[in-house]
């Protein structure tokens, strides 16, 4: 989205009762530390945000995307990408030559080796690159040759079929498709996708503006309109449904920002106004049926927040953050608390009970009991 100085994949879920209990019982522990007074808060360390350091404070990190508790890729301005396999104790830039200039907001990382990256911006700055030796090599799979087109996510249903979002070119969103793991790429017809809404885009915001469950649903986000909505695909990005929602739009820099869904029913969205001296009411909101509908959650976090991401093998909690702190819900996003006031704009869990958080000034953190 031009208005912005701005899927996580759905991974696949374990079924050990371990990793069942271990997540329940770090998202009990963050909802127990919240309900206490500062006082009576007991004097071992529950779960927290461990700032890791990048040894980039100049870069804004909005890609992220968590391989394991010990790898995780990030990405951002000045072209740069990082890489951790020994759980942010040590980061390598993996930066694409030349690529200084570009903005990288998105970043979908298949394991340790294989990632695919998204640059933002109008025209040929909308790139995208892919590495399979850990980012010792890139090569560029997608420079943007419409001046019109303004990619801003992209997300992946498996190691091969994946998409990416522009902003409307001739008045409705334009999708971009991969089926071999992002080394080539086509622009979708446009026949299935609704008409945008005057001033309608998309906010690369966190890298979760498209997001992906399953073989063939994904979800997109909007704002910038006068109704901030969420579009639905069932048959990998062929032909949309538009939803409205209950957060607030009526303005380019409000609407939704980031979706996540832990599988093809239920999901959350978070937004707002990205402006900091702006409130942003309502600025949550849930569905239980794929994004047939959105209801607006009871207690929203109580800030724009650009990022959310279900807690790993957990059916009701789930973390949102923004510039001014991250939020807890272990009610299926009915309700959130805030439980950590540090900048971050994007977060993403995986399966062996690993979260990442990712921002401003070279911030990188992992959730650690």
């Amino acid at each position: 989205m031009r208005r912005m100085g701005s899927t996580r994949r759905t991974r696949h879920r374990g079924r050990t009762g371990r990793r069942l209990a271990a997540g329940v019982a770090c998202a009990a522990a963050l909802a127990a530390l919240t309900a206490l007074p500062a006082q009576a808060q007991p004097q071992h360390r529950a779960p927290h945000w461990e700032l890791k350091d990048s040894g980039t404070p100049e870069v804004r990190f909005r890609g992220l995307s968590a391989v394991s508790r010990t790898t995780a890729w990030v990405s951002g301005t000045q072209g740069t990408v990082l890489r951790t396999t020994d759980a942010g104790a040590t980061w390598r830039n993996v930066s694409p030559p030349g690529a200084g200039e570009l903005q990288f907001r998105d970043i979908e990382a298949f394991d340790a080796r294989r990632a695919v990256v998204l640059a933002i911006g109008e025209g040929e700055a909308s790139r995208v690159y892919r590495t399979d030796d850990g980012g010792a090599t890139w090569t560029e799979s997608f420079r943007n040759t419409d001046a019109r087109a303004f990619y801003d996510c992209l997300s992946f249903f498996d190691r091969e079929h994946g998409l990416a979002m522009s902003d409307p070119v001739d008045g409705k969103f334009r999708i971009l498709s991969t089926s071999d793991g992002g080394r080539s790429w086509k622009v979708l017809p446009n026949d299935g996708m609704p008409a945008a809404l005057e001033g309608e885009a998309g906010f690369a915001a966190s890298g979760q503006c498209l997001v992906a469950s399953g073989p063939k649903d994904v979800w997109l986000a909007t704002g910038g309109a006068a109704r901030a909505r969420v579009l639905h695909s069932s048959d990998r990005g062929l032909t949309w449904t538009a939803i409205d929602t209950s957060i607030p739009a009526g303005d380019p820099a409000k609407g939704v920002f980031a979706l996540a869904f832990r599988d093809r029913a239920h999901g959350l969205a978070v937004g707002g106004d990205y402006r900091p001296d702006q409130a942003s009411p309502q600025a949550g909101a849930v569905t239980r049926d794929g994004g047939r509908t959105w209801r607006p959650a009871a207690t929203p976090p109580p800030a724009y927040r650009s990022g959310v991401a279900w807690l790993p093998h957990s059916r009701t909690a789930a973390l949102a953050v923004g510039p001014t702190g991250t939020d807890l819900t272990t009610d299926g996003g009915r309700t959130w608390r805030t439980v950590d006031t540090g900048s971050y704009d994007t977060v993403d869990c995986t399966p062996d009970l690993g979260c990442w958080a990712a921002g401003e000034k070279g911030r990188v953190a992992r959730l650690e009991s």
